[in-house]
């Protein structure tokens, strides 16, 4: 069965949450109760079936004691070039006024901007540049 890009950011993301648990020794049952998550839950997010939320992977990132910021590029939630996002997209999902939905909703539009400003250079990049008609000369 063939995997989408999503699939495979899930996946690698999963691997790498194994990879930082493993080396932190830390059981799928101790990261699981320190995460605040289940351990089944835990389990999906490493085989790569589940897709965590930003909040959850902030849990398991404060509970591994790496940076949220890392686990969010993983999964595929912030973009890791530079210039693009990042400071934005970090700041909606650390914040706690907003729910799992609206994070996502403004993470969305944010992105839709960015790529509307990207393909607006690119057109004006891209349209040769006409000339200014001659001024009559002043007698």
């Amino acid at each position: 069965m063939a995997k989408g890009k999503v699939g495979q950011t899930v996946e690698s993301l999963g691997e790498f949450l194994k990879e930082e648990r493993v080396a932190s020794r830390l059981s799928l049952r101790q990261l699981a109760q320190q995460a605040g998550v289940s351990n089944p839950y835990l389990s999906q997010i490493e085989r790569g079936l589940r897709k965590p939320s930003a909040e959850v992977l902030q849990q398991i990132a404060k509970a591994l004691r790496i940076s949220a910021e890392q686990l969010y590029i993983r999964a595929g939630i912030v973009s890791p070039d530079d210039g693009v996002g990042g400071s934005v997209e970090i700041a909606v999902l650390n914040d706690t006024g907003l729910t799992e939905r609206q994070k996502q909703s403004l993470l969305d539009v944010y992105s839709s901007f960015l790529a509307m400003n990207t393909a607006e250079r690119s057109e004006n990049d891209e349209q040769p540049s006409i000339p200014a008609p001659p001024q009559p000369k002043e007698s």
